[in-house]
């Protein structure tokens, strides 16, 4: 091995001395790759600082400007647009519409007048013509290159007039001439972007960069990728399905777990603008094991339906297969209904899905797997103008939780007539609030009431034995 060579993690970027299986930072195994000039020079010459100027934050600030694409689903997630000088990373799988996504956004900025450049890494110029011509936006004004050489793409765009976006198509495949790696790299891909984000800042010129995912979900490469850039956006989905869901995780100029639905067609991205109604348009009312939970996305309500079903094991250790929540999470509320409740649940199988391929983070859709668990369990459907919300806690009880006003009207809004949430927001909701809502608000302490309860929840035969 050469002198400046080392060995670096392609997923962790830890870099080692001499090649190992398994990385020693990660525990990956077989993920360690020889790099040229690693390694940075022992003696560097040093020049002598700069005073720089100290400021307070009593200083006036002006609001940032924005380039609005008019899709309001990607506005929404950039924050309201998109800030002069920022570097947006956008990943997703393989296949899933980054490109077309991307396309249909320079093609709107470029319709309004903003100067926008694609450079793509991975497709042929008459490629994207395709795929802008079955798009129909083939006459916008984008201007297009197709070059993986950082240096000659940076000495390009500072030569091009009127250059305000400028998209990367995508950063795995971009390379700097000065490093011996392969593109893709931890190396390259590090340098790539640091160049990127320096021309992004010193010329004013917004970069949009698309990043390869891996098998895990997470964006490949080096993790101070993520840290480096202005705005960190996933553009989720199920292939089997048409829903696209665009997630922001970090942004400097904006809320972060904001979400945008968008729906494939052949024509490209259409944005929904009442993701709730979408989700629960093929819901079937009177089935055992469906339950509606009202979710908040970012700032956005959202309701969407939770199937559960239970059956007899025909294995010796039960099932547990759970599409779009946590796992984990699923097993704690099992093991609440088992305890607290005296339910048997254990030695049988249990599904569960969120319909439309959404995946739900917070825990505030406890109560509402709860009530499908129940549901699913007895054999009996639970009322078609319910919504559950509320975290449950190990002890049983139903935890408070937030933006409870916007789930409330968001329920109201498509004619659901009984809200089921925690018995503390139920007392801190304002007298206001109560007298502007129409909808029925019951009140859960614990979750031994959704069983004490439930002849009031559903209707259909009647329960005798809970176990």
């Amino acid at each position: 091995m050469s002198k400046n060579n080392a060995y670096v993690c392609q997923s962790c970027g830890s870099v080692a001395s001499k090649w190992m299986g398994q990385c020693s930072g990660c525990s990956e195994w077989n993920t360690l790759v020889e790099e040229q000039n690693h390694q940075v020079p022992k003696s560097l010459k040093r020049s002598k600082g700069h005073l720089i100027e100290l400021s307070n934050l009593e200083e006036p600030v002006a609001e940032l400007p924005r380039f609005k694409s008019t899709i309001s689903e990607f506005d929404r997630v950039c924050g309201g647009g998109i800030v002069p000088g920022s570097v947006v990373l956008i990943g997703g799988d393989p296949g899933i519409g980054k490109s077309t996504l991307l396309l249909q956004v320079a093609s709107k900025l470029a319709s309004n007048g903003v100067g926008v450049g694609y450079i793509s890494g991975e497709e042929a110029l008459d490629q994207i013509r395709l795929r802008a011509r079955r798009m129909g936006v083939e006459s916008t004004p984008i201007t297009m290159a197709s070059a993986t050489n950082i240096t000659d793409i940076i000495a390009t765009l500072k030569e091009t007039k009127n250059l305000k976006v400028v998209i990367i198509d995508s950063i795995q495949t971009m390379y700097v001439d000065a490093l011996e790696a392969a593109p893709g790299t931890v190396s390259q891909v590090r340098a790539a972007a640091h160049d990127l984000i320096t021309f992004a800042k010193k010329s004013n010129i917004s970069v949009i960069m698309i990043g390869h995912v891996t098998k895990e979900g997470t964006l490949a490469g080096p993790r101070v990728l993520e840290h480096m850039v202005d705005a960190v956006i996933y553009f989720e989905g199920e292939r089997s399905h048409q829903f696209r869901i665009l997630r922001g995780v970090k942004n400097r100029f904006g809320p972060t777990d904001e979400m945008g639905v968008f729906t494939m067609t052949d024509l490209g991205l259409e944005e929904v603008q009442n993701p709730s109604g979408l989700f629960l348009a093929d819901r079937q009312e009177k089935v055992s094991g469906s339950c509606v939970f009202a979710g908040i996305e970012g700032t956005r309500p959202i309701l969407v339906e939770i199937q559960a079903l239970i059956s007899p094991t025909a294995y010796g250790t039960p099932r547990r297969a759970v599409v779009g929540w946590d796992s984990n999470r699923l097993a704690m509320i099992i093991a609440v209904l088992e305890a607290r409740c005296g339910l048997v649940i254990g030695m049988r199988d249990v599904y569960l899905n969120v319909v439309g391929g959404l995946k739900i983070q917070e825990p505030a859709a406890d109560l509402a797997v709860a009530a499908a668990l129940v549901s699913a369990l007895n054999d009996r459907p639970l009322s078609s103008d319910a919504v559950f919300c509320g975290e449950i806690g190990l002890t049983g009880e139903v935890r408070a939780i937030s933006h409870m006003a916007l789930r409330i009207k968001e329920a109201q809004k498509l004619g659901f007539n009984e809200v089921y949430m925690p018995q503390v927001n139920q007392g801190r909701l304002g007298k206001s609030s109560l007298e502007n809502h129409t909808v029925n608000l019951r009140a859960i302490g614990s979750v031994g009431e959704i069983i004490q309860n439930f002849g009031k929840l559903g209707s259909g035969k009647r329960i005798s034995n809970y176990g």
